[in-house]
């Protein structure tokens, strides 16, 4: 039985025959590869075919764009149905009169103009407390100004006033964007079916490349590097690579769990807390936050953001004036690079090319690792995928999933030895990365002996120790406090 027959037998319906390379069909509709991955999914059969006409019609119908709002918001409100469509919603709890409402970010409408009532509440709760933004299906219809004299148990009578009279779009039903249970036992078990170079050129599939369009495994495995804050929690990476290897892409449309920022201003308070708004940001409802571009981001107050990076990138934690939060996302850095600097492979100094908020050591030293995206190719037509792969959906919700299992770190801290007087940062850069990258690459290993050191030494501690040892040859450049401090010599128990 071949790899692609292995694949399909273990995981049966997370499999979907993806064909980017011969048609433009899911471009032209500009979805993100998990929406594309369950729509495929839906309509496909068990030869990969799918009928375009029915999937265009289902997308017309229930994947509106936003141009659509104001005749979704005609119908709701002015004719009176009730309409459903595919969305991300948010939902906020009112402290002070216990009301419940909702966002739809996409679409611009607010928590103010919707509501919550306490049935449909107790219905879809445990599906929209699951994080800041929540994909699913979902129904609208509308609560006239008249349907206010309807007592409503879920409304104190302290609340009901002449503002809460006003009429409200309100939510009918809600159902999860992922409708099937993750099963990480399952998926456990699958690795075990493959080589390590098999799930290499599997992993790529799940996110919509053709390993066979590499010219290398080198390529491949800086190509998986970006994800490695899927997997791992509050991991903070740096890259810098020529235009056109798909960073943005990556991290913009395979995970509906995490978030890319595209140049603009970027404001503690939106990347934070909002003290006027009393909202969490960016950084507390994604599992990792990208700031692409990053050379043409702004910071409103550089100072302010500095502070405030330093202070999450070592705790994961935040204070902005009286509020104390907590999170776990990674924050990646992604930029360009001159190719003269890119020619010198890490040893010019490559951080001039982030803007002035990061030209301070103290800031740099708290990401753990750099990724050499100049060792991705430029995206080019054999490297779209072109057959059956993992679900986008189905693998980004695993790897959401494996962020929360300790196993793997625990392995880590059994398998490397770390020499006396090494530094605690470098420590814990190196661990953590190799920590994901056991995630990605091993997922089956459950305790150490489930893999050989050598196996762990070459995919995963000798990987970190190459990313960490590029944040320190920088810092170096950076500031002369750090120059000539190498990276201590981790190295891995069994391994002579």
């Amino acid at each position: 039985m071949d790899c692609t027959e292995r694949l399909r037998d273990c995981f049966d319906e997370m499999v979907v025959y993806k064909d980017l390379k011969k048609t433009n069909f899911f471009s032209a509709l500009s979805l993100p590869s998990f929406m594309r991955d369950w729509l495929l999914k839906k309509f496909e059969d068990e030869d990969g075919n799918f009928d375009k006409d029915d999937l265009a019609r289902f997308v017309k119908k229930y994947i509106p764009r936003k141009d659509d709002w104001t005749s979704i918001k005609n119908k709701v409100i002015v004719e009176g149905e009730r309409v459903k469509f595919l969305a991300k919603i948010s939902v906020d709890i009112d402290v002070r009169t216990g009301q419940v409402s909702f966002a739809l970010p996409d679409f611009g409408l607010g928590y103010k103009d919707t509501i919550i009532e306490s049935d449909v509440w107790a219905e879809c709760k445990d599906d929209l407390v699951r994080g800041n933004d929540v994909w699913g299906m979902i129904e609208l219809g509308y609560r006239s100004p008249e349907d206010f004299d309807i007592e409503f148990e879920y409304e104190p009578k302290r609340s009901r006033g002449k503002s809460s009279r006003e009429g409200r779009i309100r939510l009918v039903s809600f159902k999860n964007f992922c409708p099937y249970q993750i099963d990480l036992d399952q998926y456990k078990d699958a690795r075990r079916e493959f080589s390590t170079d098999e799930w290499i050129d599997i992993l790529l599939g799940a996110v919509d490349y053709n390993a066979k369009g590499y010219e290398s495994g080198e390529q491949k495995l800086t190509m998986l590097t970006r994800l490695l804050p899927f997997v791992e929690k509050r991991l903070n990476l740096i890259e810098l690579a020529p235009k056109g290897t798909g960073k943005s892409y990556l991290f913009g449309n395979v995970s509906r769990h995490g978030w890319l920022s595209s140049g603009g201003v970027m404001s503690r308070a939106k990347m934070f807390y909002d003290q006027t708004k009393r909202k969490e940001g960016l950084i507390a409802g994604n599992d990792f936050v990208t700031l692409d571009e990053v050379q043409t981001i702004s910071f409103t107050d550089t100072d302010e953001m500095r502070a405030a990076l330093k202070g999450y990138l070592e705790q994961g934690n935040f204070t902005v004036g009286d509020y104390k939060g907590v999170a776990d996302a990674g924050v990646i850095l992604c930029g360009n690079i001159r190719k003269e600097i890119m020619d010198a492979d890490g040893y010019s100094n490559m951080f001039t090319e982030l803007p002035p908020v990061f030209h301070e050591s103290a800031l740099i030293e708290r990401f753990h690792g750099f990724i050499k995206g100049w060792n991705i190719p430029r995206m080019h037509d054999d490297l779209k995928v072109d057959g059956w792969a993992l679900n986008s959906e189905y693998f980004c919700s695993i790897m959401h999933e494996l962020r929360g299992d300790m196993t793997y770190r625990s392995i880590v801290d059994e398998l490397i030895i770390v020499p006396e007087g090494a530094d605690t940062r470098d420590t814990e850069a190196v661990k953590r990365i190799s920590t994901a990258y056991l995630k990605l690459l091993f997922p089956h290993v459950q305790k150490a002996s489930d893999i050989t050191p050598r196996e762990f030494k070459r995919y995963c501690l000798d990987r970190a120790r190459k990313m960490r040892d590029t944040i320190k040859y920088q810092l170096g450049l950076l500031d002369v406090e750090y120059s000539g401090k190498d990276l201590p010599p981790f190295t891995v128990r069994g391994v002579d």
